[in-house]
């Protein structure tokens, strides 16, 4: 070999060395990790890891009525949602699971809202959204698709706001209806508008966004919340974020500023309201798919799950027509906790609170339900337990809320109510994984 032929392979060696580091920079920069990675950086305090972890979320329970076959075609749907872990950049799911063709997105961004109550966004912060490299996604019907991660500081306890556009016809609008927060719609394509000024047409259901998740340095894991309305969060005050999640999202955050063997997780409200262990409602793919049916997808699937908390059943119980229901509800529960188990995730399980006072109400069902607590609270069914029946229960009447955490139709708690569930919850239930078996 000459020496000028030594020289050329040395400068392509080094060439090639110089290529792959460069790109190496540019994917961590970009966030650019798997569910459950971690990129590693460096910061004034020393080395440290960006996790990929669930900031909000939300389930999509059925196809909105009156949405037909156009869909929102020629219409920008600027979700509003509320942000509970900070992070450093950010991607999104969208879902077409109702849709009876296939969705195609033109137009796609990311942006922090300009206050609370708004359309508006912060200009400097809009952020136009890619999905595998390009900014147009087609998602098939029944399926759903995750963004690619976008540069975007995301505050802790900030409102993001999401937006799509959908240029033509596409099926019915996935959707999860009781968001307990104003989202808003604009004609033609103002994904990009920061102004907010289009966006005329107002919402309280959340389309097509089922999850926001950030890669950030706050929190280790996700803890999904699993439940029905009590968990969704139903009579909680609109706009405000006082669902108990939201809460136990508040005191984690509080908790690990102040203690460095407090758990570091974020959380992610999985309810929906009406929602069944065993049952599921009509059409296929089903409308309120059952607990059972939608676990995987729901609970499981979340950007580094650690813990679930399931607070399910009382639907179960409010709509049985046999004592021996009992014993399906139970198994039913087991179930869930065994395909956790089989993650490697924990399972902290909710003592179901009372209703009585509700049209549905008989001894029988509180008997039910006086029996479920029981087997609940013996460990027999969950990893640990939180005691959200003995938390909102009237000491004089334990069949019955007490008045002051009732919401007025004697099932759903008020503000104050889902704040004592947060309260009472032991955060030291989330620690450790799940057991093999019960």
């Amino acid at each position: 070999m000459t020496k000028r032929h030594g020289y050329a392979l040395l400068s392509a060696f080094v060439a090639l060395v110089v290529a792959f580091s460069a790109t190496m920079l540019i994917r961590s920069a970009a966030g650019d990790s798997s569910p459950g990675s971690t990129a590693t950086g460096r910061g004034s305090h020393g080395s440290s890891a960006a996790t990929w972890v669930g900031s909000w979320a939300a389930s999509p329970v059925g196809a909105e009525p009156g949405t037909g076959p156009t869909g929102l075609a020629g219409h920008s749907v600027r979700n509003v949602v509320h942000a509970n872990t900070s992070g450093t950049s950010a991607r999104v799911t969208l879902s077409n699971l109702y849709g009876r063709t296939p969705l195609t997105i033109t137009h796609a961004s990311v942006a922090l809202s300009a206050g609370r109550g708004t359309a508006a966004a912060r200009a400097e912060t809009m952020r136009r959204l890619k999905f595998d490299g390009a900014y147009a996604v087609t998602i098939p019907a029944g399926q759903q698709v995750r963004s690619d991660a976008v540069r975007i500081a995301v505050p802790r306890d900030s409102d993001v706001l999401v937006t799509t556009y959908a240029v033509a016809p596409s099926g019915p609008v996935t959707y999860h209806p009781h968001a307990r927060q104003i989202s808003y719609v604009a004609k033609g394509d103002r994904t990009e508008e920061s102004t907010g000024v289009p966006y005329t047409e107002q919402t309280s259901s959340w389309r097509y966004l089922t999850a926001l998740d950030v890669l950030t340095e706050e929190a280790h894991g996700t803890v999904v919340a699993f439940g029905d309305s009590i968990t969704d969060g139903i009579s909680s005050t609109t706009g405000e974020n006082h669902r108990w999640p939201d809460v136990l999202a508040s005191r984690l955050r509080s908790a690990a500023g102040h203690r460095t063997d407090a758990p570091r997780y974020s959380v992610v409200n999985e309810g929906i309201s009406g929602n069944r262990v065993l049952t599921a409602g009509p059409g296929s793919p089903a409308q309120n798919p059952s607990g059972l049916s939608r676990f995987d997808r729901d609970a499981l699937g979340h950007a580094n799950v650690k813990v679930v908390v399931i607070d399910l059943g009382v639907n179960d119980i409010l709509r049985s027509k046999s004592p021996g229901d009992r014993d399906k509800i139970l198994d039913g529960l087991r179930t869930l906790v065994r395909q956790a188990h089989a993650r490697g995730l924990k399972v902290v399980g909710a003592t179901l609170t009372p209703f009585q006072g509700r049209k549905a109400w008989t001894p029988a069902r509180e008997e039910m339900r006086r029996q479920i607590n029981a087997e609940i609270r013996s460990g027999r069914v969950f990893d640990a337990v939180v005691d959200f029946d003995n938390a909102l229960k009237d000491p004089a009447a334990p069949q019955r809320l007490l008045p002051a955490y009732d919401s007025g139709d004697h099932l759903h708690p008020s503000d104050v109510g889902y704040r004592k569930m947060a309260d009472i919850f032991n955060l030291r239930l989330l620690e450790g994984a799940g057991q093999t078996e019960l």
